[in-house]
């Protein structure tokens, strides 16, 4: 490990600014997060959130853009095999996911997850 990492690069300098293992394999009850393979893309906010899913590991989390930071994250009902989308009602912003599962031996769902910023 890490199997998978999120990655900021610096599209000046094309160096890395910072890179975090995402996504783990919690039967291997590895001490540390184990990284994982990631079928889905992040969003970044206007605010410097980058929220991503797309791990088996059922999560959506959310980073520092700046740093990396892991600032939040949140169990899903299934895989959010997607890239999340954001959305603004009546001045309130919303971030969302498709949860389908499906892949590597995940159960399939039809769920779509909204939370509010």
């Amino acid at each position: 490990p890490p199997w998978g990492t999120l990655n900021a690069i610096n599209l000046q300098t094309g160096e890395a600014s910072w890179k975090v293992t995402l996504g783990d394999h919690p039967e291997l009850n590895s001490p540390e997060p184990t990284g994982s393979e990631s079928y889905g893309g992040p969003i970044v906010t206007a605010g410097g959130l980058v929220f991503i899913a797309g791990t088996p590991d059922q999560k959506i989390r959310a980073f520092d853009k700046d740093n990396g930071d892991l600032l939040w994250e949140a169990s899903l009902p299934a895989a959010g095999f997607a890239t999340p989308a954001t959305y603004t009602v009546d001045g309130k912003q919303y971030v969302v996911i498709a949860c389908g599962g499906g892949k590597l031996g995940k159960d399939s769902e039809d769920v779509y997850v909204a939370f509010a910023l």
